[in-house]
């Protein structure tokens, strides 16, 4: 259990970007899909799941394009997720990418918004 600990200590030091990496690592390594394994899990939730649907509380912001305004996205991406120049640059040229995932639904409109002030499109999910 002490291993288990140590893993996700470190692990919780990942960039956001360092962990879609990972994860996208682990996906072509195992030859499994996240995206597939949380559809197969739904449908075994039965009526629970579609309660869940209703009463969401997190949301996930996915940056979907800079709408040609790329600076000015890579300046809100940087203010929102306080990443370096390098990594705001390399999430807003890999669209459609997450910017922020489990925030409120305030929080997520927010972020949604400053996007598409700066030029950007973004889907909250």
């Amino acid at each position: 259990m002490a291993d288990i600990a140590k893993l996700v200590e470190e692990l919780s030091k990942l960039t956001v970007l360092e962990a879609a990496d990972l994860a996208k690592a682990l996906e072509e390594a195992w030859g499994v899909s996240a995206a597939a394994a949380v559809a197969v899990a739904a449908p075994a939730g039965g009526g629970a799941a579609a309660e869940a649907v209703e009463e969401k509380t997190e949301f996930d912001v996915i940056l979907t394009g800079d709408g040609g305004n790329k600076i000015a996205v890579i300046k809100e991406v940087r203010a929102i997720t306080s990443l370096g120049l390098t990594e705001a640059k390399a999430l807003v040229e890999a669209a459609p990418k997450a910017i922020k995932e489990g925030v409120s639904k305030a929080e997520a409109d927010d972020i949604a918004a400053k996007i598409t002030g700066a030029g950007g499109t973004v889907e909250v999910k």
